[in-house]
């Protein structure tokens, strides 16, 4: 009998992509990933669509939450093209861009005052919390194993090429490449028999 450590380089590639052509997840089920990720909670609200994790979230119950939020770059695509499903976005003017930045910094201000003003008040942090917009970043630990991360990025990844597009906020596609990358400094063998494999 051969084990898969008795297989050389090849072999074990070989092996790994049968398996993920034939779609063979359960062995996929037994290499665990825990992340930890720092974004808005109009991020958290996408990933939390995936029933595919566990996650453990620092509470606003028992914290004060930091004063740190998401305003997008000059880069962000922000004016939607289209209807619901089949839409682009295309980059705005220099007013959209303007009025973007402006306001959504200006509006994380003055919440975050409120919500240090009922704070100082005696009010109960979770009560106190209601003020703050969704851009205010949280943070969490995200385990997941390696067939739910690859069915993850599937979906939360826009790659040229993939077999089924999709379409992704952009902000949560940030984070996704960034675990993509992590796995893929721990198993870039399986990583590469999925994109191969679509």
């Amino acid at each position: 009998d051969t084990t898969v450590d008795d297989m050389s380089q090849a072999g074990k590639e070989k092996f790994i992509d049968f398996l993920v052509a034939n779609r063979h997840g359960s062995p996929f089920e037994h290499v665990l990933f825990t992340f930890r990720i720092e974004a808005p909670i109009f991020v958290w609200r996408e990933f939390q669509r995936h029933r595919v994790a566990s996650y453990s979230e620092e509470s606003g119950r028992y914290t004060q939450l930091k004063p740190v939020f998401y305003v997008p770059d000059g880069d962000r695509k922000l004016v939607q093209v289209g209807k619901p499903g089949e839409y682009t976005f295309t980059e705005g003017d220099a007013s959209q861009k303007r009025a973007v930045d402006f306001w959504m910094r200006t509006n994380s201000i003055d919440a975050y005052d409120q919500y240090q003003y009922l704070l100082e008040r005696g009010i109960a942090r979770e009560v106190a919390r209601m003020v703050l917009p969704l851009n205010i970043y949280s943070t969490a630990y995200v385990t997941m194993n390696l067939r739910s991360l690859t069915n993850f990025l599937s979906l939360r990844r826009n790659v040229e090429g993939q077999t089924v597009p999709s379409f992704p906020q952009r902000e949560i596609e940030m984070v996704a490449e960034l675990m993509e990358e992590h796995a893929n400094s721990i198993v870039p063998i399986t990583l590469n028999a999925f994109r191969r494999n679509g």
